[in-house]
């Protein structure tokens, strides 16, 4: 019976170990990349409990309040309507949190179906696929996000599946670039050479060892998904009000009132600096650490 839960509680013990060690590679390897993944579980950690750490719901307004400077009171400052910016600030790191998540998510989706069929069959499906990606990318990003979100109309459905489209068939190129490598090493082959379906290769093989590859362009997009709905909320084609997103907060009152009140644009502007940074360094930190390659480079 002991035999039996220990061999049912090792490979957890295994798994929890590999990640202490790894995150105490990246603690002593990369610190300023260690850094930005604490800034990043913070940004997670608001965005998951922005009701509860608001002191004040959105959109309560209080005129008598308006325009207030940074306090004990008020933290990051009120606006033009009395709202608390604090308040507003958190349930703009939710809404960016939830469309950065899934965004990223289905662009990573998107990059895995297409970067592996194209990587592993190769030959006519390789260059149609790469023909139309090629195509897809002469589009400039922005405009392409104007003209499609103008089209379909805001809102957080709209902008998850526009930007997911927009960085999945993109990020297509480096998901094939690693299985083009992968499926060149000599266990590819000799699965192959014993007859293995071609699904249980790409599952067994392949996937497996384009994981690291995977992860880390998950979190860059992370990033460029957070400017990207930034930038369209700040166009007035984000999320639609009453909801406080960071870049309408810029567009809005930040802009409006920016001599009057320079915390209603630094309080959001500095949140989208300081996430994107963070998120842009903890990635890079996590392609040293998981990347072979790079290992020992720096």
């Amino acid at each position: 019976m002991s035999e039996l839960i220990v061999d049912a509680v090792l490979p957890a013990v295994r798994k929890r170990s590999a990640f202490v060690a790894f995150n105490v590679r990246l603690i002593q390897e990369k610190p300023l990349g260690a850094v930005g993944g604490v800034v990043f579980l913070l940004f997670m950690f608001c965005g998951i409990f922005a009701n509860f750490l608001a002191p004040f719901e959105m959109n309560y307004t209080d005129l008598t309040q308006r325009l207030q400077a940074p306090s004990l009171a008020f933290p990051f400052g009120t606006d033009h309507l009395g709202r608390d910016v604090l308040s507003r600030v958190l349930i703009g790191a939710q809404i960016s949190m939830i469309v950065s998540f899934l965004a990223a998510g289905l662009a990573t989706v998107i990059s895995i179906v297409v970067g592996v069929t194209s990587g592993y069959f190769g030959g006519k499906p390789d260059m149609v696929i790469q023909r139309g990606v090629d195509a897809w990318m002469t589009f400039p990003d922005l405009v392409l996000l104007i003209v499609v979100v103008s089209i379909v109309g805001p809102g957080i459905p709209q902008i998850v599946v526009v930007l997911g489209l927009l960085y999945g068939i993109a990020g297509s190129r480096i998901v094939r670039g690693a299985v083009v490598s992968v499926k060149e090493n000599m266990y590819t082959h000799a699965s192959l050479s014993i007859g293995a379906p071609t699904f249980h290769v790409m599952r067994k093989h392949v996937l497996p060892n384009i994981m690291p590859v995977v992860i880390v362009l998950f979190t860059t997009r992370i990033g460029a998904v957070i400017l990207a709905e930034a930038g369209l909320s700040f166009l007035g084609l984000g999320v639609p009000p009453p909801a406080p997103t960071w870049g309408s907060m810029l567009s809005g009152t930040g802009r409006t009132y920016m001599y009057l009140g320079p915390w209603l644009a630094l309080a959001p502007g500095l949140c989208i600096t300081v996430v994107v940074y963070a998120v842009n360094i903890y990635g890079d930190a996590l392609r040293d650490l998981l990347d072979p390659r790079m290992r020992g480079s720096q």
